[in-house]
């Protein structure tokens, strides 16, 4: 599956270096992660099942095992950096997985697709790698994710260089997510948002825990120019001013957009064929029916 490299958002492999770097303080900055991983229980819980084998994408956290486990045989962890792989995890690419189709029976990925450059490529293996009847739960960073961080650099680079550039990463769009997950093949997509609000002191301290999970900007054009500690500076002023709470503190939107679907099964709930439906829509909600051309009233 070759991509078009003009069509590339993110350096990969700027990515995997920042991840690479961020391994060793990345578990004093997962709290994120963490609570990604228990909502994918409790999804994983509501299907009633155990899943015999299981692959998590992106899964770096002490505590994948110990979360997700309890729904799981035989669990798989992978990561695009060398040293975020434990023991018995594999090195992949989220852009190329390197598994066999209809390797597993569940797939889950917690924050780790919203640096993927082709999300429809990544999606199709992902369904390839699942059994017939697998399932799949993806949560990635979307939409008016730091947000607050976006607008306070941009303003401030604008006023004092005359011009801005992007230092926040572009993320998905939610609106899209159902219909990507279904150009990917996947059955019975759904997707949704949640949008949480994290509270920090400053906005370095917000930099310093993007930086310790190796979540920093990596376009695949490059930065034109570095940041200006004078930009900074005011940036921390405009944040500090525009996104306080009243106590000082300072607010982080995050956007977590879920995704989920099942590989395809005879099993499974199919569409019923148009004009197949015994009962008038009338009918089932009580109403009378009118001829065409007929206004209600009359």
């Amino acid at each position: 599956m070759m991509q078009n490299p003009t069509s590339e958002v993110f350096n990969r492999a700027q990515v995997r270096r920042r991840r690479e770097r961020a391994s060793a303080g990345y578990h004093q900055a997962d709290f994120l992660k963490k609570r990604v991983l228990e909502d994918i229980s409790d999804r994983l819980a509501s299907t009633g099942r155990k899943f015999d084998r299981a692959l998590c994408l992106g899964g770096y956290s002490a505590q994948t095992k110990e979360i997700l486990g309890p729904f799981c045989g035989d669990l798989i962890e992978t990561d695009f950096a060398q040293g975020r792989v434990g023991e018995g995890g594999v090195v992949a690419d989220e852009e190329w997985l390197p598994f066999k189709d209809e390797s597993f029976d569940l797939v889950v990925s917690p924050l780790a697709l919203h640096w993927v450059n082709d999300l429809p490529g990544s999606l199709i293996q992902i369904n390839r790698a699942m059994k017939p009847d697998g399932f799949f739960v993806g949560v990635l960073a979307g939409g008016a994710s730091f947000t607050e961080l976006r607008q306070s650099l941009l303003r401030a680079e604008s006023e004092l260089t005359g011009g801005a550039e992007m230092r926040v990463s572009p993320f998905a769009d939610a609106a899209d997510m159902s219909a990507l997950v279904q150009r990917a093949g996947l059955a019975l997509p759904v997707s949704d948002r949640d949008r949480l609000t994290i509270r920090y002191d400053t906005i370095f301290d917000v930099m310093r825990d993007l930086q310790a999970l190796g979540e920093t900007h990596a376009p695949a054009q490059g930065v034109g120019r570095p940041l200006r500690r004078d930009v900074l500076m005011r940036a921390a002023q405009i944040y500090a001013s525009e996104f306080a709470d009243a106590d000082g503190r300072l607010r982080v939107t995050v956007d977590l957009i879920w995704v989920t679907g099942w590989a395809p099964h005879a099993s499974q709930p199919k569409p019923k064929r148009p004009g197949s439906a015994k009962v008038s829509m009338a009918e089932a909600v009580g109403a009378k029916e009118l001829p065409a051309g007929d206004k209600a009233g009359r």
